[in-house]
């Protein structure tokens, strides 16, 4: 059975990573992180002696894999019909854009949760925000 971890930080902590400041977080969070870069990213020595370097690529593969979603849900209804596809499959697809969109966003703000605690822990200011502000769910 995994044992999941609770982080007071915010709901949008990851289980998968440990609460900041316990023992082997900052390599939960990496390993986390890792999860969402693609594979030949992950390996990069920069991103993995650097997790906030790690944690600011995540950010911006995960915003583009949200934009990619927006797209194929925005455009769905349009252009499955010229592949083919039974209106029930097309309905179907459309629901799981949508579903992944959500699923993405929850995601980019994990992403920043443990960006920000990364941030804390190694001394680095935070762009556009001050100590301890919590971001909004738009942020």
């Amino acid at each position: 059975m995994a044992l999941t971890t609770y982080s007071p930080i915010s709901t949008d902590w990851p289980c998968q990573v440990k609460i900041p400041g316990s023992y082997d977080w900052e390599r939960s969070a990496v390993k986390w992180l890792r999860e969402l870069v693609p594979a030949r990213y992950g390996s990069y020595p920069a991103l993995l002696r650097h997790p906030v370097l790690l944690a600011r690529h995540a950010q911006i593969q995960v915003r583009h894999e949200i934009r990619v979603a927006r797209t194929a849900l925005q455009t769905a209804r349009a252009e499955l019909p010229a592949l083919g596809l039974p209106e029930s499959v097309i309905e179907h697809t459309i629901k799981l854009y949508a579903a992944e969109v959500l699923q993405l966003q929850h995601i980019a703000r994990s992403v920043r949760a443990v960006s920000e605690a990364l941030a804390d822990a190694s001394g680095a200011p935070r762009q556009g925000r001050t100590p301890g502000e919590i971001p909004g769910p738009g942020q």
